[in-house]
């Protein structure tokens, strides 16, 4: 093969004189066997034959050349090679009958329709032949695949494979039993039983899926049959990439893992996701983060008037913006460096705005970190939600809507438990201010999303590719997934549906064991899990224990006063809460235990609180103890809210950041 891919490396010129020179030969030797078979060999004899045979064989390149043939590349031929090649060929027997009459060559009305299945022979069955040899000399460096799916999506896919130089399309497999055993695009088309001995027989190395259109359930179904196999799984972009134009067909890619979640997306109500975007002033904060960065492309998608971002990551807020820029289509992008700590410049950013909708997304989320940290995660969490709600009020904000968690029920760590504590001030909040002209604030709560920064997907995936071992923290530990994109429309949408204090909740679907994700991946990688049944495995699957203030599964309602909404995947829930006489001095306490530094005094005041609260692991006792240290807290009078809500912006003020 190396003298064939000399000849392949060839000038294009050259290939081209080759392909003259051998088509003249094709031409006359077709043109001596037709006389033959005609059964008139003897005339080869006659000065007069050669003339005739020879006008048609020197003029024959010069008829196929303005026709095409010898442009087209014959990796690529279609069709229209073929209707080339039957034209020329046409046009040289009209040549060979003109001759006949001129020359008195008695013979070629007998030659000439024998001639012509001979020539349009020969000349394509030399492409053909060259083609393979071609693909022949390929074929070592390409993986043998077979796809999942005889359809359109998949016989297009094939095309493209056999013409580019990474995968040789070996079969197809489809569910469907009338195509089972035909062959598509000249492959064989396998049931989906016989996958796993095809695989060996045909040495195949990946499968590609290839089903843009069917429902998710099916694909997250034929994914875990996949994944069984352990054998690399490669899909095709979705229907809608592929109508945009955004991919085509050969753009294959791994297996993303949402897929393996099965959830069918609910399109977005245009009346819920328009309602506080559409020509108004829209705030995020954290909008660098993996929900905020993604409610700012959900928010600009609607054309509001101004989207103000807010983050204090340079980075972040400065690769949002950036990507941003790009389709902001006239709308106006302010990216704003600044901490939700920061009560002056808070109002600031509200009141030279006019900003009427808020989503705020900022927070510290990461539970072991906040474990550790649990001054910054009470300062950031609790009272930056406070310093900003009451900056909010004060401009006259339309619309604050809060980004929760699933983590703030039934906390059992201190991020938790700072979370539920922020939905307790948006809920005191709305009561205090229900009727007047103040925000209409509401809480939003659901569990992880796939591919954010606290998510265990992209550290499965970094541990995968150094060779493992996935670390999961407990064998039966579950979670709720839910992708970026639809967990931000969903918050949008049930904002716009708030009527005041409001705590929402996202349908999550099913709770997922993380040891079957993590197998899972591992599996649809390519490679097998080692365990006791597989002690040969590639990756190993280890169990580190629950991390401090770790659940084993997650919750998303507090009580059991839910009611459904228009969406169907919104549910909403009155839950208890602290009027704001209550609540204020509260926190007014909790401050000064933050500002000394009074760890037990703080865990002991989270405890008092009707948060639910209820830490796990070594620092039981102490809490206990804390807990029963010091009656709960309760307000001898009712401090007038303005009052108290200026005493506490003033206090935090000198603490925050500068």
């Amino acid at each position: 093969m190396n003298q064939f891919e000399a000849l392949v490396r060839l000038p294009r010129r050259y290939k081209r004189g080759m392909l003259r020179l051998a088509d003249t030969v094709v031409v006359l030797a077709s043109l001596m066997v037709a006389v033959a078979l005609a059964g008139h060999w003897e005339t080869l004899l006659l000065p007069k034959t050669w003339l005739v045979l020879g006008g048609v064989t020197v003029t024959a390149p010069l008829i196929l050349g303005p026709l095409g043939v010898y442009r087209i590349v014959l990796r690529f031929m279609h069709l229209g090679t073929l209707v080339a090649l039957i034209v020329g060929v046409g046009l040289m027997v009209s040549l060979l009958l003109v001759l006949d009459v001129a020359l008195g060559w008695p013979v070629s009305w007998q030659v000439a329709p024998v001639f012509a299945m001979l020539a349009i022979t020969g000349i394509g069955g030399v492409r053909l032949l060259l083609r393979e040899l071609y693909e022949l000399s390929r074929r070592p460096q390409r993986r043998s695949v077979i796809i999942y799916g005889a359809g359109v999506a998949g016989g297009e896919l094939a095309r493209a494979l056999k013409h580019g130089g990474r995968y040789r399309p070996r079969a197809f497999v489809d569910d469907w039993r009338g195509l089972q055993g035909s062959l598509v695009e000249g492959l064989p088309v396998l049931p989906p039983e016989a996958l796993e001995t095809w695989i060996e027989r045909l040495d195949v190395e990946v499968i590609l899926l290839a089903m843009p259109s069917v429902a998710r359930c099916r694909r997250r179904e034929i994914l875990e049959r996949l994944a069984r196999l352990s054998i690399p799984v490669q899909t095709i972009p979705g229907a809608e990439d592929l109508v945009s134009g955004r991919a085509r067909v050969s753009d294959t890619c791994d297996v993303q893992v949402e897929e393996l979640l099965g959830r069918e997306p609910v399109p977005p109500f245009p009346e819920l996701i328009q309602a506080n975007l559409r020509d108004k002033v829209v705030m995020v904060t954290g909008a660098g983060g993996s929900i905020g960065s993604e409610l700012c492309r959900q928010v600009i998608a609607q054309r509001p008037r101004a989207l103000v971002m807010v983050d204090s990551s340079e980075y972040a807020l400065y690769s949002i913006e950036q990507e941003l820029k790009r389709q902001q289509r006239g709308i106006e992008l302010h990216a704003l460096l600044a901490s939700v700590q920061q009560g002056e410049r808070m109002r600031e950013i509200l009141d030279s705005f006019h900003v009427q909708t808020v989503y705020h997304a900022a927070a510290y989320k990461h539970v072991p970190m906040v474990e550790c940290n649990l001054v910054e995660g009470l300062r950031n969490n609790v009272f930056g939600t406070l310093t900003l709600a009451l900056a909010a009020i004060e401009a006259r904000v339309e619309t604050f809507v809060m980004v929760s968690t699933d983590k703030a029920v039934r906390p059992t760590n201190v991020m938790g438990a700072t979370k539920r504590l922020t939905e307790l001030i948006c809920q005191a909040f709305a009561n205090r201010y229900a009727g007047e002209s103040r925000p209409c604030f509401s809480m939003v709560r659901f569990g992880n999303v796939l591919g954010s920064s606290g998510s265990v997907v992209p550290v499965f995936r970094r541990q995968i590719e150094r060779g493992g071992p996935l670390e999961v923290t407990h064998p039966e530990i579950t979670r709720y997934f839910m992708t970026i994109p639809e967990a931000a429309q969903l918050v949008i949408q049930a904002g716009a549906m708030s009527q005041g204090g409001e705590v929402f909740v996202l349908d999550m679907g099913e709770p997922v064991r993380i040891a079957d994700l993590a197998a899972n991946m591992v599996r649809l990688s390519g490679l097998e899990v080692r365990d006791d049944q597989h002690p040969d495995g590639d990756i190993e699957i280890v169990y580190t224990g629950l991390r401090p203030g770790e659940k084993l599964y997650e919750e998303l309602l507090i009580g059991e006063n839910v009611s459904p909404t228009r969406h169907p995947r919104i549910m909403t829930s009155r839950e208890t809460f602290w009027a704001w006489g209550n609540l204020e001095p509260y926190l007014v306490e909790l401050h000064g235990a933050m500002l000394g530094s009074q760890h037990g005094r703080i865990q002991q005041l989270l405890l008092q609180a009707p948060l639910g609260y209820a830490p796990e692991g070594s620092l039981v006792d102490l809490v206990w103890q804390a807990r029963h240290a010091r009656p709960p807290v309760t307000p001898t009078a009712t401090p007038s809210p303005t009052s108290s809500a200026v005493l506490l912006q003033e206090s935090f003020r000198s603490s925050g950041p500068a």
